[in-house]
């Protein structure tokens, strides 16, 4: 384990090395391609189905199926599907353009490296405040396990690390890295009683200040676990978007998981990991057609404007995913979303039983009423199961909430001011 080293700067392309042969994105490409295509390609084969008004399968569009029906009447059959080969054939190149501009682009990402408190293994403690600062309350902040930590430091406009420490506190980030060696056999436990465990004892030692434990997302539900063994160290419980019920309003990804657990598990006893494009792919299950229309959207962009650097910056987050340990993985995908053992009382760290209920710091818990990553009523039980937590809902998503245009008013600042009011 390290103390104080200064972080390595990100890696840049090699001499020789164009943008587009080192950007990798949007993964799992072929799977992007695949929907893509089939999208289109599938409009032609519903054109008859279109002209007989025969939708039932949304029984809600019958009235708008019956006047599509009579306008087809009056049009030319041939010049109907010549107009619709036309369409798909322009969004096709447009979803290409799209993608190459988005691997050709010229963004990187170039913030001033945080310093390093504390390391074991991948795992790393960044503080985010000036060196030397001794006031203000110290903030620790625990990401996923599956997609990077720099999501809450994304650029210089949109860090929510650095926002707190420009508002006068003294935030912490544990960056988990990429699972190798020992870490390949992690369970949650062994996260949660080993590497947060440490990262806490870390802040506590350089400030001498009880921190605030803020969680996003799984870090969220990991957070939870180590309150509930650590009170006595910590000043205060903040959750973002962190799952607890999972069969509360579950995805269609989610009820499919039983059928696909076994070839899951399959590839976890080939590799030792579950690998991070077998995880985007469940990720694009929550809305397929996502990318087909992000891209398009993203080809007619000016590539200098700040929408489009905004846009690179956060795929290129996306497409650096992180493996999940083959123990974390299993514990996740079937103790978690098809077993629900943390909504049931079954969820269990180094023996104990993990119980909100018991949880007697002051909390907040802010759950995104756009999130489809996370289901609001989903996040809304574990609130409801901590004692007296404040709940916010701001009307954003998953990553808007951390990463997107309104994080700063509706996100950052009130759970600011809640740190402020709340000790």
């Amino acid at each position: 384990m390290t103390r104080e080293q200064d972080s390595p700067p990100p890696p840049r392309p090699q001499a020789g090395t164009s943008l587009a042969e080192t950007r990798l994105g949007p993964r799992p490409l072929p799977l992007h391609l695949a929907v893509a295509a089939m999208t289109l390609l599938t409009s032609r084969g519903a054109l008859p189905l279109l002209r007989k008004g025969s939708l039932d399968w949304r029984p809600e569009l019958a009235a708008k199926a019956a006047s599509l029906r009579q306008s087809a009447e009056a049009l030319d059959e041939r010049q109907v599907e010549q107009a619709l080969g036309a369409a798909a054939a322009r969004r096709w190149s447009d979803f290409l353009k799209g993608v190459l501009a988005y691997r050709r682009h010229g963004y990187q990402r170039s913030l001033p490296d945080p310093r390093i408190v504390w390391q074991d293994g991948a795992t790393r403690l960044l503080a985010y405040a000036p060196k030397g600062r001794r006031t203000g309350r110290p903030v620790l902040v625990v990401p996923s396990l599956i997609n990077r930590a720099y999501v809450l430091d994304l650029t210089e406009e949109r860090s929510f690390l650095r926002d707190l420490a420009a508002r006068g506190f003294r935030p912490y980030l544990v960056d988990w890295g990429q699972p190798s060696g020992a870490e390949r056999g992690f369970t949650l436990g062994d996260y949660i009683t080993g590497r947060l465990n440490a990262a806490l004892d870390a802040v506590l030692a350089e400030t001498g200040t009880r921190p605030a434990l803020v969680g996003y997302c799984m870090g969220g539900t990991m957070s939870v676990a180590l309150a509930q063994r650590r009170q006595a160290d910590l000043s205060g419980l903040i959750l973002l978007a962190a799952p607890w019920d999972f069969q509360a309003d579950p995805t269609p990804v989610v009820a499919a998981l039983p059928g696909m657990l076994p070839g899951l598990m399959g590839v976890v006893a080939a590799l030792g990991e579950l690998p991070t494009d077998i995880i985007q792919s469940l990720f694009l299950g929550l809305d397929p057609h996502l990318g087909y229309r992000k891209f398009r959207t993203f080809a007619g962009l000016d590539p200098d404007s700040a929408k489009a650097h905004a846009f690179v910056a956060l795929e290129d987050w996306l497409n650096d995913g992180v493996a999940l340990a083959g123990p974390v993985a299993r514990e996740c995908l079937e103790g978690w979303y098809i077993n629900n053992d943390p909504a049931r009382g079954n969820w269990r760290v180094a023996g104990d039983v993990v119980d909100p209920t018991a949880i007697r710091l002051p909390s907040l818990a802010m759950v995104p009423a756009d999130d489809r990553i996370v289901p609001p009523a989903s996040a809304l039980a574990l609130a409801t199961a901590l004692p007296g937590c404040t709940v916010l809902r701001p009307p954003l998503g998953h990553i808007g909430m951390m990463a997107g245009g309104s994080a700063i008013e509706k996100v950052w600042s009130p759970l600011a001011d809640w740190l402020k009011n709340h000790r």
